[in-house]
């Protein structure tokens, strides 16, 4: 059989569950389903991983930047290609790159380079997130307050047209600043509509629900807290099933007994999905970087601006694994759904699980979730 390929692990995970003694069959660059390690159809030639967890490549829906550059700072596809290469050689096979608040300039510059990267089909690239600009100034976190402005109907021309062409595109906005009109004309043209760094009710991101958000930006940093009289968006995106909420799991971010509860707390049919909210300095060893003309430094696992203030996260997938696994004692599938399948579900795309018809993207990992292999479209990129 041609192009036929059955790699087989003593743990295989399809994205929701795990399978012991697993073989993952590959034909011409497609899964072509999961069967156990001892009945491999005839025709396949056997790749033996022996140990480990085959699982989907993971993938994240929040990536600032990698290999030494933010997005804003992007000038071409080849610079889009350098951050997604950054995050597959660390097992994420699916990225949607992410432009934190820029001038309208820079937002039609980046949104014109991701088409093209999408046209081009760059490894990795799964889409776009804007985060921002179109926030609450008073929750800016490490955004600039100078560039966060009202969304026009400029603005929507511009994302309902970038819609038609990308694979997926994810708007972040603070629903106090974005009418619910707004969030239904992005909502209806396929547009992910996700909810942040905002100080709204909990009143006022059910109205954003009921028009169509479905997701809520890096839970619990730079938005309303969860308080017994207003139970804000801590509080919106734990009880209400229509939002999938995004977490960065690195300890700083988000206290481990926060963690815990949220993950206790979720009402479905949402879930709680990984992000790194990475930046630049991902896949290199570099100690600072400039961004909008600020200094952010890289120490200890956090990366923050002079005064403190968080700028992103020094983390990625495998490593927020790891930390779900081994300090809150998460399930490993749970964990890796939250990684795979999860995210996938909130794109609405052939992501995330090893099922047949979808790209062969998977990875390889050992028993401490350090990546030893990656796989796109069956083959080997690490």
């Amino acid at each position: 059989m041609t192009g036929a390929t059955a790699y087989r692990c003593s743990r295989v995970f399809d994205g929701e569950t795990m399978h012991h003694d697993g073989a993952l069959l590959v034909q011409d660059g497609l899964m072509a389903g999961v069967c156990p390690g001892p009945n491999i159809p005839a025709g396949f030639a056997v790749v033996d991983l022996a140990r480990g967890i085959l699982s989907p490549g993971l993938v994240d829906l929040q990536v600032n930047g990698g290999g030494g550059l933010m997005l804003g700072d992007v000038e071409s596809v080849e610079d889009i290609a350098t951050i997604c290469a950054a995050h597959v050689r660390l097992g994420t096979t699916a990225l949607t790159p992410t432009l934190i608040t820029d001038t309208p300039e820079a937002t039609a510059r980046v949104i014109e380079l991701a088409m093209k990267a999408w046209t081009d089909r760059v490894p990795g690239f799964h889409g776009l997130h804007l985060e921002g600009p179109h926030l609450f100034a008073g929750r800016k976190g490490a955004h600039d307050a100078g560039l966060i402005r009202v969304m026009t109907d400029d603005d929507i021309a511009l994302y309902l047209a970038a819609a038609r062409h990308l694979p997926s595109l994810m708007i972040t906005i603070a629903p106090e600043t974005v009418d619910r009109e707004q969030i239904a004309r992005l909502a209806g043209a396929g547009i992910h509509v996700s909810l942040g760094h905002s100080d709204a009710s909990y009143v006022q991101c059910r109205e954003a629900a009921e028009a169509g958000a479905t997701c809520i930006t890096h839970l619990f940093n730079a938005m309303s807290p969860l308080r017994h009289r207003e139970p804000g968006l801590v509080g919106a995106a734990l009880d209400l099933g229509a939002f999938s909420v995004g977490m960065i799991a690195d300890g700083i971010h988000v206290d481990p007994v926060a963690m815990r509860i949220a993950l206790k707390a979720k009402t479905g049919p949402g879930r709680i999905f990984l992000i790194t909210d990475a930046m630049s300095p991902t896949g290199t060893d570099v100690t600072s970087f400039r961004l909008g003309g600020r200094e952010i430094y890289r120490g200890n696992g956090m990366l923050t601006l002079e005064d403190g203030t968080l700028a992103g996260a020094d983390i990625d997938l495998p490593s927020a694994l790891k930390y779900l696994t081994e300090k809150l004692d998460i399930g490993l599938d749970t964990a890796l759904a939250m990684a795979t399948s999860g995210p996938a579900d909130v794109l609405g795309r052939p992501l995330g699980r090893l099922r047949q018809g979808h790209a062969a993207d998977f990875v390889h990992l050992n028993a401490a979730l350090a990546v030893e292999g990656v796989w796109l479209s069956g083959k080997p990129v690490r």
